[in-house]
Formats: structure tokens, C-alpha cells, sequence
């Protein structure tokens, strides 16, 4: 049986995407090819709970997986460890102070593979996010020196977690568990991790069914956060 993807045009990029329920089960939330990384096109993309992800020399893919990973940030679990390794403050932990340093940090290859998925078509499209406050960064500093951190995008009440990184144990599970912490003070409600990840699930992520993840960013997109939110103070 063949099956036939929508290829969005790239010269329109409030063009309406297919409905994620469209998606196919297998490639698992592939909904369609093509299109474009604007501005519009991701925050119209990540409200409806789709995001780009595709390999160097691919068009552009777009996925909305079912199920889906969330994390609702009052259901984080520390381990016992992590809580030791937080207790010791060797880490100190800031928010969109080197964002381009962590999308830099998470683009290197990781230790089973040897590309990267996030291209310098991802990097730009992200940093023009970052420019009107939408992407956001964490980072892990220790003695002065970036060691962990992550990055995703922040809409209304929900943070959608994108990539991590670590150069130093733990240094990324510091970022994640503190954010997480902080989101909660600044009135999140939602982070969308996407798949399921032993990592992720470990501190507290769980599946949903992608109609309720669909409803829920119906629900917390057009929330207001704190005033506070993403501040180093």
C-alpha cells in the first residue's frame, strides 16, 4: 500500500498544515514534507503539537507523534542522586545567556552516531526564534565553563523541549531538573518532551495520547506565563 505525504509549498509559510491525527503510524507521526522554517511556519507548527526533524540532505520533515512524551512540571522526579548532585551547587545553572553555544553543544555528534540532525538551516531558523523570545536555552556552567543545557520553545504555558547536551556528568540533568523547577514557579503547565526516551521517563516524563496533548496546547498556548519567566534574577 502507498501512501501519500502533503508537501507544503515553501513559499507560503501560513499555509494550513494536515491534521496531526492525518499522521502516519509508521514512519511513527510523520505528517508531511517540505515547506519552509520561517517564523510562522514553526509557531503555527509547534501550537498544533507538529515539529521539523530530518537529516542532512532531507527535505524538511514534519512529525506529530503518537503517543506522545510529556512532562507536567509538578510531576518531576529527582533520584536520589541527582538531589545529591543539585545539593552540592558545582553547577551553576542560566537562562538564554549562550544560546548559541548550546545549539552548537547539542549539534555535535553523540557517541552512537556520527551526524547531526540539526543542520544550519535549524540552527538559523531557531536563533530567529530565539531573537523575539520565543526558543529559549539553559545552561550548566562550571568553574566558568559551558558543560551542559539545553534548548526548545516556549508558547503560552507550555515549553517544548527540543535537545540537550553534556560535557560533565550530570550537567544536563541539572539543567533539565532545574528548569523544570522553574517553569513551575513561572506558571507552566505542559512540557512536551516528544518520544520516549529512558532519560526522560526517568525523571518523570510519561506518554499521552497525541488528541490529548492536542487539547491540552489548546488549553495552555494562550495562557500568560509569569512576568518573570526566563530571567537570570
Amino acid at each position: 500500500m502507498t501512501f501519500r505525504i502533503p508537501v507544503l509549498d515553501p513559499t507560503n509559510p501560513k499555509q494550513t498544515f494536515p491534521p496531526p491525527q492525518t499522521a502516519l503510524a509508521d514512519p511513527n507521526g510523520l505528517l508531511a514534507v517540505g515547506g519552509c522554517l520561517s517564523v510562522t511556519r514553526l509557531l503555527n507548527a509547534y501550537k498544533l503539537g507538529i515539529f521539523p526533524w530530518f537529516n542532512p540532505g532531507e527535505p524538511i520533515l514534519w512529525w506529530s507523534p503518537n503517543p506522545r512524551l510529556v512532562l507536567f512540571p509538578d510531576q518531576l522526579i529527582i533520584s536520589r542522586s541527582l538531589r545529591k548532585t543539585l545539593r552540592k551547587n558545582d553547577f551553576t545553572v542560566t537562562y538564554d545567556k549562550a544560546f548559541n553555544q548550546v545549539m552548537a553543544a547539542c549539534a555535535l555528534p553523540r557517541q552512537c552516531s556520527t551526524g547531526t540532525w540539526i543542520t544550519d538551516n535549524i540552527k538559523s531558523a531557531y536563533e530567529q526564534l530565539h531573537e523575539i523570545g520565543v526558543a529559549h536555552s539553559v545552561e550548566t556552567w562550571s568553574d566558568g565553563e559551558l558543560v551542559g543545557g539545553l534548548y526548545g520553545v516556549s508558547i503560552g504555558q507550555v515549553f517544548f523541549g527540543e535537545s540537550m547536551f553534556h560535557f560533565k556528568t550530570d550537567a544536563s540533568k541539572v539543567a533539565f531538573a532545574t528548569l523544570i523547577s522553574q517553569l513551575k514557579q513561572w506558571d507552566y503547565q505542559l512540557v512536551d518532551c516528544q518520544v520516549h526516551t529512558e532519560h526522560l521517563s526517568s525523571l518523570g516524563a510519561h506518554e499521552i495520547d497525541r488528541a490529548e496533548f492536542n487539547q491540552l496546547l489548546k488549553r495552555f498556548c494562550n495562557q500568560p506565563t509569569s512576568p518573570h519567566a526566563w530571567s537570570n534574577s
